[in-house]
């Protein structure tokens, strides 16, 4: 039988990240956090700790530092029993229900997979740290293998690596990780004259959509002119563990594929019997409580958010906006709900080798100066001072020393006496 319990000071936030963490911190007072991990992933930096710039834990935040006035409960949300106000959650120590006064779902997003054959067994995806390391450690072992090749042929699969999605995380993650394989090179001096192979495949008409169009060119000069073959207007076909299939007709043969192109609503929200949009999105109004609900609140990527200062847009799922959403929110919680509004003052994307692209107040950087606002910029965003602390000093070890190639899951013990 589940343990019944009640929220501290009535408020629930179910998810633990991006934005349900911020509204937890910003809230100003006791609130219950029930999340499957103690931490939060600062996610505009996740492709730096994929290439070693960053040491993966200095990219997440122990949710009980974060939030030092709040609970966290450790688990997994199945179940809303609204008539009761309460949530019904599974932990190591046993199922909880926890009683609420004002609930707050930030479930996040999970990768939206595609009906492409083979895409579900064969992708690598890049949207939580052990994605990260697990990419990581998967193109070094790439490099080991090519490496072990004596024919050429064979050898060739091992150095192509692809990348679908030419988003913020598909530009950035590619990016790092290009670096990283360079960087590593000089331990395999026999890969040193033998062509590595990235592409970098979108169905959209340009990268980085996001942005204007003159810094999406000029990440995709930057880009073309390191190597990196781009196709844009192309889709993925077929997915194998061995070769990708595109659209145009090509069959390249790797064992690296990675998945970035977008993201879908947490599956759980359909358990929930919240409104839902088309995209199973929870369907709030513009102070961000949930459509017909009194004492239940959405933001995030969980949510089709209204924005008063885009009227008939929706906000897009990145971490820029979940924050501002979390600062509104908050207040919203505390006192007299207002709708929320926020226009962007700019955007930002590194693109590896001290490069970068920024827009802020409609001022357009991009190389070096790019590059060092858009480090400036996550700094800032980055909750806690230890963590600033701790992230300064590994960007500037990284620019002394090049980047690390040592497998992180090799540094794991499997459990038991024996070696």
């Amino acid at each position: 039988m589940a343990t019944r319990r009640k929220a501290k000071d009535g408020y629930l936030v179910v998810g633990g990240g991006f934005a349900g963490a911020y509204v937890a911190r910003l809230l100003g007072c006791r609130a219950t956090i029930v999340s499957p991990e103690n931490f939060m992933l600062f996610t505009p930096i996740l492709p730096e700790a994929a290439s070693g710039t960053l040491e993966p834990r200095h990219v997440v935040v122990p949710l009980r530092l974060m939030c030092p006035r709040s609970e966290l409960l450790l688990g997994r949300a199945t179940a809303l029993d609204e008539e009761q106000r309460v949530v019904h959650v599974e932990t190591d120590a046993g199922p909880f229900e926890v009683e609420y006064e004002q609930l707050v779902v930030a479930l996040g997003a999970v990768p939206r997979v595609l009906p492409i054959p083979g895409l579900a067994e064969h992708a690598l995806g890049f949207k939580d740290l052990p994605d990260a390391i697990h990419l990581r450690n998967h193109v070094l072992r790439e490099l080991e293998a090519a490496q072990a090749e004596l024919d050429d042929e064979r050898r060739r699969p091992h150095l192509t690596f692809v990348f679908c999605g030419a988003g913020y995380a598909g530009v950035e993650a590619l990016a790092e990780l290009a670096d990283l394989v360079d960087d590593a090179l000089r331990f395999y001096p026999e890969l040193r004259e033998h062509p590595r192979r990235w592409v970098l495949v979108d169905a959209a008409p340009k990268i980085l959509p996001e942005i204007p169009s003159r810094l999406g060119e000029y990440a995709h000069r930057e880009l073309s002119s390191r190597g990196i073959d781009i196709r844009v207007n192309t889709t993925v076909e077929e997915v194998e563990a061995d070769a990708v299939t595109l659209s145009d007709g090509e069959r390249i043969e790797t064992h690296t594929f990675v998945w970035t192109a977008g993201v879908t609503a947490h599956p759980l929200l359909a358990e929930f019997g919240l409104p839902l949009d088309e995209r199973k999105r929870v369907c709030v109004d513009s102070t961000l409580r949930v459509e017909g609900r009194d004492r239940i609140w959405a933001l995030g990527d969980c949510a089709r958010v209204p924005n008063a200062a885009t009227p008939g847009r929706f906000d897009p799922p990145t971490s820029q906006h979940a924050l501002r959403q979390a600062r509104r929110l908050a207040k919203n919680l505390r006192g007299t709900p207002e709708p929320y509004a926020y226009r962007m003052l700019g955007q930002v994307a590194t693109l590896g080798r001290n490069k970068g692209i920024a827009e802020v107040v409609r001022f357009r950087f991009r190389g070096f100066p790019g590059w060092f606002l858009t480090r400036t910029y996550h700094l800032y965003q980055l909750p806690t001072l230890s963590r600033k602390l701790r992230v300064v000093i590994d960007w500037t070890v990284a620019l002394f020393f090049k980047r690390d190639i040592a497998e992180l899951g090799g540094l794991a013990k499997r459990p038991g006496l024996g070696p």
